[in-house]
């Protein structure tokens, strides 16, 4: 393969030319000044050229150069990761630590029984089990490092996330069921040290060169009133919005001037301040999005909302609100167009209130065409999104092409996931709306949705992104520094998470040319 490289001999020659062309420097500049003294306004960035060139030799022909744009996309700065939920993105290894720590144990078959109630808790097989009573338990030390478990070790890994789900005959359950369904296996133990699990991403993410995580780290407490309860849970699609207004305005009220809401908010923001304690400094920063099941009854849905919008203006560090669960289930079906007057009814009571929402994570087939015809537009333009988690049924959206025009003159990004799309979707390669999304100039930004579920990372997003869409190296530092400008972040932090981005390209297009002429 031909790499373009950039020789001593061939530097000032090089400026010479790119001066000449864009008008930089006269001729009686040249003829009197030797290369080394030259002194212009514009010159551009021998590294960045050498970078640009190697970068565009790797994605170039019919087969890219895979393992050479690895070796690239891990060492390329990656600004932030702004779509990622924080339990689906430690590996099950770290939760296997956490068994043992925790003291609880394996279940190894399907009569497992736990808890700590009168009642005791049944257990499934592969489940965490606490305080362990009855059926075949097991410790994780055990599970990994008896030759007698081995096989069951490895199942495990397949069932606590998407571990050689596609690669042999096995029985499984849907790909989408098989993804959300590990939560189950994992989620008792996923709680065990939210600093601890914390600092696991932040170094894992120091090692790929980002600077910048926005994670979903915990739901927002929900307060129960059963009177208000009951009259929002009534709300169905015939509701008139008076009839919802009014529900959401008593049901404010309730939690506005409750002392048990109030406390169980300032809990909830203090408990994300302290599990961010030490996290933050010089090299990387953590935010907070807080979230709310889609899953559950409106009134509960209100409920946390309503806790989620206060935590925000109780600490800095949550920066947004966010829906999560299948976007396909019954109940998120039935009440999408409830919970967007939900948020944007509570808006109205916190303007500033950033909003990131999973919206047109559906496809033809998981739900009928009709469903896939409004979730992007009401997530724009009721709650008021600023950002949009997958956005892939924009194909099938009612006025597609005025809502793609629309999020681009409205500077709405795109939280693209591509490994989580192809396995949770089956929607990968020309088939991703990612195309539509760059054709129509529409911002968007590489996330990684659920790393450790998906057995994945940061590079290997844009691993996928660089060799299947094959973007000029323009476009992907642009793509990079979209995960600033993009963040829930302040002006001023977002002007130094770019000067530190500014400083690592420099850093990194210097290596990849010094490293080019070593090889000459």
């Amino acid at each position: 393969m031909a790499i373009w490289r950039i020789s001593s001999t061939l530097k000032f020659p090089l400026l010479t030319a790119v001066f000449l062309v864009s008008g930089c420097v006269n001729h009686a500049d040249l003829a009197e000044a030797p290369g080394e003294n030259l002194v212009v306004q514009s010159v551009p960035d021998l590294n960045y050229l050498a970078t640009q060139n190697y970068y565009h030799e790797l994605i170039s022909g019919a087969m890219p150069s895979i393992a050479e744009l690895t070796l690239f996309t891990n060492q390329l700065p990656k600004g932030g990761d702004l779509h990622h939920h924080y339990s689906g993105a430690l590996y099950a290894e770290t939760y296997l630590d956490w068994v043992d720590k925790s003291h609880f144990c394996i279940c190894l078959d399907n009569a497992c029984q736990g808890g700590t109630r009168a009642e005791p808790d049944s257990a499934a097989k592969y489940e965490v089990v606490k305080n362990w009573k009855s059926g075949t338990c097991v410790s994780a030390g055990e599970l990994r490092t008896k030759k007698k478990y081995s096989a069951f070790y490895r199942d495990l890994l397949k069932r606590w996330s998407d571990k050689d789900f596609a690669n042999h005959f096995h029985q499984q359950s849907p790909p989408d069921q098989q993804f959300f369904d590990t939560f189950g296996f994992f989620g008792s133990v996923s709680d065990y040290s939210y600093q601890q699990g914390l600092q696991a991403l932040k170094q894992r993410a120091i090692a790929e060169n980002v600077l910048y995580l926005e994670t979903m780290l915990k739901s927002a407490p929900a307060i129960d009133n059963p009177a208000l309860a009951k009259t929002l849970n009534a709300l169905n699609a015939d509701s008139s919005d008076l009839e919802m207004e009014a529900a959401f305005q008593a049901y404010f009220d309730f939690l506005a001037s409750d002392p048990a809401a109030k406390a169980a908010v300032e809990e909830y923001a203090r408990s994300q301040d302290q599990a961010a304690m030490g996290i933050n400094d010089g090299h990387f920063m953590l935010r907070f999005q807080t979230y709310v099941s889609r899953n559950s009854e409106p009134a509960k849905v209100f409920s946390g909302l309503y806790a989620a919008f206060a935590a925000v203006q109780q600490s800095a560090l949550i920066v947004g609100v966010n829906l999560v669960g299948p976007e396909n289930g019954y109940i998120a079906m039935r009440d999408y167009s409830l919970h967007m007057k939900m948020l944007r009814f509570l808006r109205q009571h916190f303007p500033e209130t950033k909003l990131s929402l999973h919206a047109g994570e559906l496809v033809l087939g998981m739900v009928s065409p009709e469903g896939l015809k409004s979730h992007i537009q009401e997530a724009l333009n009721i709650a008021g999104a600023r950002r949009i988690g997958h956005g892939i049924d924009i194909v099938h959206e009612t006025d597609a092409y005025q809502l793609l025009e629309q999020m681009k003159t409205g500077d709405v990004a795109v939280e693209i996931n591509l490994t989580s799309n192809a396995f949770i979707l089956g929607v990968e390669y020309e088939a991703h709306p990612l195309q539509l999304y760059r054709r129509y100039h529409v911002p968007y930004v590489i996330s990684t949705d659920d790393a450790g579920v998906s057995r994945n990372n940061l590079s290997n997003e844009y691993l996928l992104f660089t060799s299947r869409y094959k973007p000029a190296y323009d476009e992907l530092k642009a793509v990079v520094y979209n995960s600033i400008d993009y963040a829930f972040l302040h002006d001023q932090e977002k002007a130094e998470a770019r000067r530190e981005l500014d400083k690592r390209f420099t850093a990194f297009e210097a290596q990849i040319a010094k490293q080019l002429e070593l090889e000459e």
